[in-house]
């Protein structure tokens, strides 16, 4: 957990482009710079885009980092204890789930979002014992 008291997320890293991490053939200087990886030169992120898949995360440290500096350190970490013991779901994958104590120990018990109405996971499996192996691993 890193302690910060930030608002909104932070920026993505910048990457570096092929021309810059260039040697004086034009090729990627591997021992210089790395593996070059063509997943992070075809990827062009936007800023905005990660603020967002980034904004849930930085509000929930944001909360611990004040309980801890209000509480003590075991405020954050008894929510994460809680957190953690009730994310644990023992229930049948093929069966329609719902995790209202996580929501309400994460604050999103009054909250409206689109997968509280449309369930975009299930599906009707014929094959029960395939996805309970599938679940645990086995």
């Amino acid at each position: 957990m890193d302690p910060s008291l930030r608002l909104v997320p932070a920026a993505a890293p910048v990457k570096a482009s092929i021309n810059d991490t260039a040697n004086s053939l034009g090729l990627h200087d591997t021992l210089k710079y790395g593996p070059r990886s063509l997943a992070d030169d075809i990827k062009a992120t936007n800023s905005l885009q990660n603020r967002l898949e980034n904004w849930d995360e930085t509000q929930s440290m944001l909360k611990l980092t004040m309980h801890r500096n209000i509480y003590g350190l075991h405020a954050p970490m008894r929510q994460l204890m809680e957190r953690k013991l009730v994310s644990y779901n023992p229930h049948m994958p093929a069966m329609a789930q719902s995790n209202i104590h996580l929501d309400i120990l994460e604050g999103r018990d009054e909250i409206l979002d689109v997968p509280d109405f449309f369930d975009f996971e299930a599906r009707p499996s014929s094959d029960i014992h395939g996805d309970m192996e599938r679940k645990l691993r086995m």
